[in-house]
């Protein structure tokens, strides 16, 4: 592992429900604040679930780009294109690098546009018979009122290449979609292309936003989402016993990981380092994480492994921490498995407690929590961690951030269909 090339974080950029970049976030963060509210995108009136966390007071001009031209992207592809903006302004490197083909992009991004007002005329016309449906007249109608533009929109690859076309980045450009997990994987892969030699720089991250009515139906039909609709702020409770479900939310977060080397010698600011990255499937079910937390041990230990660490270094977790019923209570014993006797001492949180759950961006956006963690010494939060569960029995920062000397975090992402991915960060020292 001493010969293998190191990957340092040189840059960051967030749209995010708790704000529109890095700083605003980490502070509403520190703080215990919450983004969650009544859905205003569009009339949830008749769904059993009415709230979730939305990117609100934000604008694709906000980033210097041309609202014309971004008129007909998806709401996702706009975010992504806020924070990545401001990842390699922070970065500066686009100015550092002659070769464009030497820096790619690699995303864990949903679908796009959804429009579902000329979906619902479409039908329509199909059921004008009574007791049959014309495909013919659904189609006929379709191929009058829908937007090619638009209707490309919903492909999960067009996010990425808005970005390298937006940036002129002409490297590797990669789209993954491993449910919750996907940016986090889109971080490891970025980086292993960066080990390997393949380029020296990637412009890493996540993008998604379901909270659109097939993802409120397709979410509620699994009654994997809270319907605590009488007190939004407080519904997104992780680890707490009398937790009903996760809290849609969506954004983008983004970061530039450079190689060591070339990072050091243009004189790039370095935030932090990717160490480890741990990949693992249950091979179990598709909505149920495996009840002795196989893969995610696995990842975990991955992780660890790959960075050259062992648990005993591990000083912060930023857990998956959906507020469902399941994923609490077998992240918690994963965290047991890996860490033993220790795990009782080793700080675990959850964000989404604050932010929601930003699906494929939500891996991304907590590593870079975990960086700011090191950062800064401050163990973020997990709110509304107010009633204990007995079989969630560790040390979940309840309430109130807390000051904490952390060297080393894991951020886990488990995804739907068993996709597990852990990365391991750190500060940089040289």
């Amino acid at each position: 592992m001493g010969d293998r090339r190191r990957v340092v974080v040189t840059g960051m950029g967030m749209v995010n429900p708790l704000g529109n970049d890095v700083e605003t976030v980490w502070e509403a963060l520190r703080k215990g604040r919450s983004g969650v509210g009544y859905i205003s995108i569009f009339d949830a009136t008749n769904y059993p679930t009415r709230i979730a966390a939305e990117v609100r007071d934000w604008d694709v001009s906000m980033c210097g780009e041309d609202p014309a031209y971004w008129e007909k992207r998806g709401r996702h592809a706009k975010f992504a294109a806020g924070a990545a903006k401001q990842a390699v302004s922070a970065s500066g490197i686009l100015d550092a690098v002659a070769n464009r083909e030497r820096i790619g992009v690699y995303f864990g991004a949903g679908e796009g546009n959804q429009d579902f007002e000329n979906f619902t005329r479409m039908l329509a016309a199909g059921t004008q018979k009574e007791d049959e449906f014309s495909v013919d007249e659904f189609m006929k109608l379709g191929l009058q009122i829908l937007d090619p533009e638009i209707e490309l929109e919903q492909e999960p690859s067009l996010p990425s290449a808005h970005i390298a076309n937006m940036l002129d980045v002409r490297g590797p450009n990669i789209n993954c979609l491993t449910a919750c997990a996907a940016s986090s994987q889109a971080v490891g892969e970025a980086t292993e292309l960066i080990r390997r030699g393949d380029v020296d720089a990637m412009i890493a991250g996540g993008t998604h936003s379901m909270i659109h009515p097939f993802g409120l139906t397709g979410f509620s039909l699994l009654t994997a989402l809270s319907t605590n609709n009488d007190n939004p702020q407080g519904a997104s409770r992780p680890f707490d016993r009398l937790r009903d479900g996760f809290v849609l939310g969506e954004g983008s977060s983004v970061v530039i990981l450079e190689e060591l080397e070339h990072a050091k010698r243009r004189g790039a600011p370095i935030l932090g380092e990717v160490l480890g990255y741990g990949c693992t499937a249950d091979a179990y079910r598709i909505t149920d994480i495996h009840p002795e937390g196989r893969g995610a041990i696995g990842c975990m230990t991955a992780a660890i492994q790959d960075a050259g660490l062992s648990p005993d270094d591990i000083g912060y977790v930023n857990a998956h921490g959906t507020s469902t019923s399941v994923n609490d209570k077998v992240e918690t014993v994963a965290c047991k498995a890996v860490f033993g006797e220790r795990a009782s001492k080793v700080p675990v949180s959850s964000t989404k407690s604050m932010m929601g759950h930003l699906i494929a961006a939500a891996g991304v956006t907590e590593m870079i929590v975990c960086l700011l963690t090191i950062r800064d010494r401050c163990l973020p939060p997990t709110i509304n961690l107010e009633n204990p569960d007995p079989d969630c029995d560790l040390d979940y920062v309840p309430g109130q951030a807390r000051e904490a000397n952390v060297r080393f975090a894991l951020n886990n992402s488990f995804g739907f269909g068993g996709q597990n991915v852990t990365l391991a960060v750190g500060g940089f020292e040289g």
